[in-house]
C-alpha cells in the first residue's frame, strides 16, 4: 500500500512538473510574439525579426494567423530598404524560402498565397531557374486560382521567354491571357500581351489549331481556335470548332451568328441560310438576323426572297434604313435583264427606293452616291411624252417578274 501511494505521488509531482514547464513555455513564447508584434507594428523589424524567429522555431503553428504575414512584412521591408546592409540582404534571401514554407505547411488554407510568394521571390530575388520558378507558379495558381493577375501574368511571361516549339509553352501562355481578358474585359494590356506572344497572326492560329486538334473535347480549346481564325480572316479553319461548340450548345444564338458567318464568308451559302434561319427561330425579333439572311439570298441570286427579308429587317428595325437601301440594289441589278425603257423604269423604281433609304437615315452616303449615279439613266421628259405617259400615271414592271411592282411617274 505503501508502495502505491509512493508511486501516486511521484506521478503527480512528475505531472505538475510538466505542466508547469509547458505552461513556462507558452508563456516564453507568448512574450517573444508579444515583443515581436510590438516591434513590427512600430515598424523596427531589424528588432522584431529575433523574437518572431523564436516563435516560429518553438512552435510554427500556434499564431499561423498572423505571424506570417507579419514576417513576410519585416523581410521584404528590410530587403527592399536601401539602407539594409548587403549581409542582411543575403541573410533574408537565404531564410525567405524557408519561411514561406513553413507558411505553407502551418497556414494550409493560404497556401496559394504563400506558394505564389514564394515563386516571385524564387524568380526576382533569388534569380533560380524557370525549370524551379514555373513549377511553382503552377503549383500556386492550382492551389488557388483566384490568385492576383499579376502572378499569372509572370508564370505567361516565363512561359513565352522559355517557349520552345517541344516544350507548348506559347499556347500555355495564350490560355492565359484568354483567361486574364475573360475576368478583365475592360483591361487592353492583355490582349496587348497576347499580340506580343507571337510574330504573326498566322503562327498564333498554327498554335490554337494545334492544341485542339491534340484534344477536340475541349469547348475552351476550340473556342481560342474558332476566335483566332476569325481574327485571321481564315474562315474556313473557323468552321469545324464553332461547329463542335454548337453541338455542346444548339441554342447558343452568338455561336451560331459566327457559324453562319463563316459559311457565308467561305461561300456555303446553303449552311448560312439554314443557320440564319436557326438564328431568326431563337431571336425573331433581332433586325440583323432578317438583314443577314436577306444578304445570304442576294448572294445566292434569289432576289424575291432577299427582298422580303430586308423589308422584314427594315420593319423590325423601325424603319431601319440600310434593308431598305440594299432593297434598291436589288431592283437595280435586275434592269440588266431589260431592255431600252423597261430598263430605265427598273432605274427609277431603284431610284425612288435608294431616296426613300436616304429619307429614313440622312446620313446613308452609298443612297446618296446611287441616287446621283442613276439620275442620268432614268426615264427623261422626252421618254415620257412620246409614249404618252404623264405625270401621276403608274407603269407596271413586266420585265422583270419578282418584282410585281408599279413605278409612278413623277
Amino acid at each position: 500500500m505503501k508502495i502505491l501511494l509512493k508511486t501516486f505521488v511521484l506521478s503527480i509531482t512528475l505531472f505538475m512538473s510538466l505542466s508547469l514547464a509547458q505552461t513556462a513555455d507558452s508563456m516564453k513564447i507568448l512574450e517573444n510574439y508579444s515583443l515581436f508584434s510590438e516591434y513590427q507594428k512600430n515598424k523596427d523589424c531589424e528588432s522584431a525579426l529575433p523574437y518572431g524567429w523564436k516563435v516560429l522555431e518553438a512552435n510554427p503553428e500556434k499564431y499561423s494567423k498572423w505571424i506570417y504575414y507579419k514576417m513576410e512584412d519585416c523581410l521584404w521591408a528590410l530587403h527592399d530598404s536601401s539602407s539594409t546592409p548587403p549581409e542582411m540582404v543575403k541573410s533574408i534571401n537565404d531564410t525567405i524560402l524557408y519561411l514561406y514554407d513553413l507558411a505553407i505547411k502551418y497556414r494550409p488554407e493560404d497556401r496559394g498565397y504563400f506558394e505564389a510568394r514564394k515563386a516571385y521571390v524564387s524568380e526576382n530575388w533569388l534569380a533560380l531557374p524557370a525549370t524551379i520558378v514555373i513549377p511553382e507558379y503552377e503549383q500556386a495558381i492550382a492551389w488557388q486560382p483566384g490568385l492576383s493577375s499579376f502572378y499569372y501574368d509572370r508564370l505567361a511571361q516565363l512561359y513565352k521567354n522559355n517557349a520552345t516549339e517541344e516544350n507548348g509553352y506559347k499556347l500555355k501562355a495564350l490560355e492565359i491571357y484568354n483567361l486574364l481578358s475573360e475576368r478583365e474585359p475592360d483591361n487592353e494590356i492583355w490582349n496587348t500581351r497576347k499580340k506580343d506572344l507571337v510574330e504573326n497572326i498566322d503562327e498564333l492560329l498554327a498554335i490554337v489549331k494545334a492544341a485542339w486538334e491534340k484534344d477536340k473535347t475541349s469547348p475552351k480549346k476550340a473556342k481560342e481556335y474558332a476566335s483566332v481564325a476569325i481574327q485571321a480572316s481564315i474562315y474556313k479553319d473557323a468552321i469545324a470548332p464553332l461547329e463542335f461548340l454548337i453541338s455542346q450548345e444548339p441554342d447558343n444564338a452568338g455561336l451560331l451568328a459566327q457559324l453562319a458567318s463563316a459559311y457565308q464568308k467561305t461561300d456555303n451559302l446553303k449552311e448560312a441560310e439554314k443557320t440564319y434561319k436557326k438564328i431568326i427561330s431563337l431571336q425573331p425579333n433581332n433586325k440583323d438576323n432578317y438583314f443577314n439572311l436577306g444578304i445570304i439570298y442576294k448572294d445566292m441570286g434569289k432576289f424575291a426572297q432577299a427582298r422580303s427579308e430586308f423589308i422584314k429587317a427594315s420593319e423590325k428595325g423601325n424603319n431601319w434604313a440600310l434593308p431598305i437601301y440594299y432593297e434598291a440594289y436589288l431592283y437595280e441589278q435586275s434592269a440588266s435583264n431589260c431592255s431600252d425603257f423597261d430598263r430605265k423604269v427598273v432605274y427609277l423604281l431603284a431610284y425612288q427606293t435608294y431616296k426613300k433609304a436616304l429619307a429614313l437615315d440622312g446620313s446613308l452616303d452609298q443612297a446618296r452616291d446611287r441616287i446621283n449615279a442613276l439620275s442620268g439613266v432614268i426615264p427623261t421628259k422626252e421618254d415620257y411624252f412620246f409614249r404618252g405617259i404623264k405625270p401621276g400615271q403608274s407603269i407596271p414592271i413586266t420585265c422583270v417578274g419578282w418584282i410585281g411592282k408599279s413605278v409612278t411617274i413623277p
